[in-house]
This record gives C-alpha cells, sequence and structure tokens, in this order.
C-alpha cells in the first residue's frame, strides 16, 4: 500500500494542494512506498506567513524557556527512537544501526542548543560615564534546505540552534526520504514548541526559490552537492539573505609508514563503505605514503571487503544497505566503468550485486581501485556511493599536497604514530575539518561543522557557537545618563575616548 504523506504547517499535517506529487521508494526492493506532496510558491508563502506570526511571541519567550522545550523534545525523540530509526531505514537505506546514529548525532546540537541564555548573551562596557552594551536578537523566519543522506541531523543541526536562538524555522527536506522530519515536527509540537514556528514544506525547485525570493525569510541553510550549494548561496545573497551552503567532497585519508595498518584499513572500511558511502564526510580516497606501506594496505582492504555482508536495511547482520534510489545507482555504476577506462586497477566491482528476496534494490556492493592517479574522475569527483579508490603517494610531502590541491576542502585523515608528522599535517592541510587517527572526524556539537573551499560557501559554520552567529543579528546600544553639565552641542564626531 502506497503512503499519502502531506506538509506539516502551523501545528498539523496539512495535504498538498499543487496537484504535483513526488515518489518516495523503498530502496531495497525498488518498489515506490509512498508519494509526497511537492509544494507550489502559495504553500511555501502560506507557511512562511505562519511561521512569521507564530515567531513574535516565541521570540520574546525567556530563551532558559525555549531551552526546556528543546530538552523535552530530545527526550521525546529518545523515547520514539526505534519508530523514527526503523522509519528512516525503510525510506534511506542505511542501516538500523546507522539511522540510530544519525538521528543521535542531531540531537546532541540540540541539547547544545539548550544552552543558548548563555550563547546570547552579549558584552558590555563602562566606557568612562558612557554603558555599550550587545544584545543577540532573532532574525525572524529562517529556512533549512537538507539533503536525503541524513534526514533526521542535518534538519536537527539547522532547527535546534535557529529554534533555540527565537527564529521560527521553515525546512525543505528531501523529497526522496520525507517521513521522519515529518514526525520530528509532530514531536516538537509535544515537546511545546507552539504552532508556526517548525514548519515542514515538501517540495523541488519551485519550493526553494519561493524560499529563496521569499523577503520574510532571512536566512538560508543548505547541505547538498557543489553546484545547487552555489546556486542557493548566491541567489539567497541576491535577495539580501545570509545563507550558509555546504557543498561536495572527496575526503582523503593519508596512511603513513608507521601507521597501525590493521587499525587504518578498518578505519577506511567503515568509513568508505558505511551508509553505502553516502555521507559528506566518507573517506573516497587512501593515499598510502610508500610503495610498502601501499601493498601493504591494499593487501589488508581486499580481505576486508570481501567479508562485508550488504543487505536489507533492517537486518542486524547487514553492514551497509542499498543507495538511495535507481539513478543513484546509474551514476555510481557509471563512475566504475569510467575507473576502468581511466587505467585504475579494479579489485573489487561492486556492480550487478543482487540480494536474494530484494532483487530489485537498489544494490551496489564495495567497490576498490588501486592505482588511481589525479587526473580520473573517480578521483577528481564525488560519487557518493560505495567506492573507495588507492591513490599512492612516493612521500609525506606528496600525500599533504594531494589533500590541499583538491577542489574540496571537507574533511582528510590523517593515520600515524607520529606526534610531529600529525601537528604538521593538521597545521598545513587546506580542508576545514581534520582527523587525526580518526577516518570520519565530525566534530562534536560543541564545536562548529563546516568544509573549505567548493565544499563551504558562507562565512559562518554549523552548529557550536557560529550556529548562534548566524541566527542571530547583533544590536548595540550605547547609553550616558545626564550629569548635570552642559557643554553644548558638539558638531564633531565622538571619541572612544
Amino acid at each position: 500500500m502506497v503512503r499519502e504523506l502531506s506538509h506539516y504547517v502551523d501545528g498539523q499535517r496539512v495535504d498538498g494542494t499543487s496537484g504535483r506529487f513526488g515518489d518516495v521508494f523503498d530502496p531495497c526492493s525498488g518498489q515506490v512506498q509512498a508519494r509526497v506532496p511537492l509544494a507550489g510558491r502559495d504553500e511555501v508563502a502560506n507557511a512562511v506567513a505562519n511561521a512569521e506570526k507564530a515567531q513574535v511571541a516565541w521570540g520574546a519567550m525567556n530563551p532558559q524557556r525555549r531551552g526546556r522545550i528543546l530538552l523535552k523534545f530530545v527526550e521525546l525523540v529518545n523515547a520514539n527512537m526505534d519508530e523514527l530509526a526503523t522509519l528512516l531505514s525503510k525510506e534511506h537505506g542505511k542501516t538500523f544501526a546507522d539511522s540510530k546514529g544519525d538521528i543521535q548525532r542531531g540531537i546532541e546540537v540540540v541539547e547544545f542548543a539548550a544552552g543558548a541564555p548563555h550563547l546570547l548573551k552579549g558584552e558590555f562596557s563602562d566606557a568612562g560615564g558612557i554603558d555599550v552594551h550587545s544584545v543577540r536578537q532573532p532574525l525572524g523566519v529562517v529556512a533549512g534546505i537538507t539533503p536525503f543522506n541524513f534526514p533526521a541531523m542535518i534538519p536537527l543541526w539547522k532547527s535546534g540552534p535557529a529554534l533555540a536562538a527565537g527564529n521560527a524555522f521553515i525546512l525543505k527536506p528531501s523529497e526522496r526520504d520525507p517521513s521522519v522530519p515529518l514526525r520530528l515536527a509532530e514531536l516538537f509540537t509535544e515537546a511545546g514548541v507552539p504552532d508556526g514556528v517548525f514548519n515542514v514544506v515538501n517540495g523541488d525547485k519551485e519550493a526553494v526559490d519561493a524560499l529563496l525570493e521569499d523577503p520574510r525569510v532571512k536566512a538560508v541553510g543548505f547541505v547538498g552537492s557543489t553546484p545547487i550549494a552555489q546556486y542557493i548561496y548566491s541567489t539567497a545573497a541576491a535577495h539580501g539573505k545570509r545563507a550558509q551552503c555546504f557543498g561536495g567532497a572527496k575526503n582523503h585519508m593519508v596512511i603513513m609508514p608507521d601507521a597501525d595498518l590493521e587499525m587504518a584499513a578498518d578505519a577506511l572500511i567503515g568509513s568508505g563503505y558505511g551508509s553505502a558511502g553516502e555521507r559528506c564526510m566518507a573517506i573516497s580516497v587512501a593515499v598510502p605514503v610508500g610503495e610498502e606501506t601501499a601493498n601493504k594496505l591494499v593487501a589488508t582492504l581486499q580481505e576486508r571487503v570481501k567479508a562485508l555482508k550488504v543487505g536489507p536495511s533492517l537486518e542486524p547482520d547487514s553492514d551497509f544497505g542499498p543507495v538511495v534510489t535507481a539513478a543513484a545507482k546509474e551514476r555510481i555504476e557509471g563512475y566504475i566503468q569510467s575507473g576502468i577506462d581511466d587505467g585504475a586497477t579494479l579489485l573489487a566491482d561492486g556492480r550487478g550485486l543482487e540480494v536474494d528476496g530484494h532483487e530489485g534494490g537498489f544494490w551496489v556492493g564495495p567497490t576498490l581501485f588501486d592505482h588511481v592517479t589525479k587526473d580520473m574522475a573517480i578521483y577528481r569527483e564525488e560519487i557518493f556511493g560505495p567506492v573507495l579508490s588507492v591513490l599512492r603517494a612516493p612521500d609525506y610531502e606528496e600525500a599533504l599536497r594531494l589533500c590541499t590541491d583538491h577542489e574540496y576542502g571537507n574533511g582528510v585523515a590523517i593515520f600515524t604514530r607520529d606526534g610531529d608528522a600529525a601537528r604538521d599535517f593538521a597545521n598545513r592541510v587546506q580542508v576545514g575539518m581534520v582527523g587525526v587517527n580518526v577516518p570520519i572526524p565530525v566534530p562534536i556539537a560543541y564545536y562548529t561543522f563546516g568544509g573549505w573551499k567548493a565544499s563551504g560557501f558562507g562565512d559562518l559554520n554549523q552548529h557550536g557557537p557560529d550556529a548562534f552567529r548566524f541566527y542571530t543579528k547583533t544590536k548595540t546600544i550605547t547609553t550616558r545618563w545626564p550629569s548635570g553639565i552642559r557643554s553644548g552641542a558638539s558638531f564633531i564626531m565622538p571619541e572612544g575616548s
């Protein structure tokens, strides 16, 4: 039976009125499991109007009370964790355990955002008879446009700080797996978020453009591919909005000769193939330093790849599940053929995988290439699938140069026992997030997340203190009380002293 989904506006689910719908697939079977309405401009405008009205009282509320509501929401998410994770796995295709991790990393940011009273404090100075202080105030209505690969985590990374700061929030989630965002909206309402403060509007480019062009929407956060990140960033700026847009990635892991190769291989397998490689922080390029290191690493990887179990998302022994759509499967398999055509050595081929009882699913098995070079498309471009490339570096400086020269600068890792090498690498590499013996260097909630170069557009990152800077505007008040001394009118610029 095909489920009919909805939008979530003003504290309740509402049917779409545009007459346009998108299909939501079960990636394990390839069958349509739901239809999601695609909002038109009028529907987006209605959601924004409700949000604008509701934000006034929410923004005026004591931030500590807003924080209590967010903590109640965290309690409700934890109480409904299994339901949410199951829903997420069925629409996305990632394993049940991975889905729980997706949700957990999201609510950690909401927990951090509950500390808003401290993060919203301004500054004060006594400037010799003149008091100067600043306050942080909400922007009003803000929006988040989020991707399919983390349907819980990234919406919560965006909405948690935005709500804590006193804004109303419009979420435009991916139309490929919208059920978890809709369920989160219901839990926000149950926790005490007033009607209209958190809204979900499903849609495609028409809904995105409506949000970007609506003058009542003051800021937009986005995560997705680099071309769309550039489009949203430039369009938002042209309409006078703040924008924080995160794009693609090509994350390297440098393996030094002194590294624990067993540990490094396990890290590559987990970070390269976890969630079928559909992570912006996935390691997709292994850079062993020296031929001896490379030969040992590749041999170890081959053995581990053979042991991987690709299977249905809800089966506990599956290491990873299907990719999200048939189009994603076709694209990934095209990259695999491209790597062969360009002369890379294919050591494990994930094409043509079938899973018993799930023959129509969007399956791609673990794929491993050796002897990849910088000019190959499988190295230059983001594949977003379970494809790991080994690019051998003759020495440390060349490995560092590879990571720094790539157009993407999202995440990078180095595996070594040498503290000097790790320190030098972390200081010199031109990438936004660095892991030392950590394969997926996603910062904890009270630090900020963001890539450099073609991976990120905007001055401020996601979560951590940057989120509160992004979702608030600073007002500075200068005050002097009469002292009884009159000196007449002054026509010169006042001096700070």
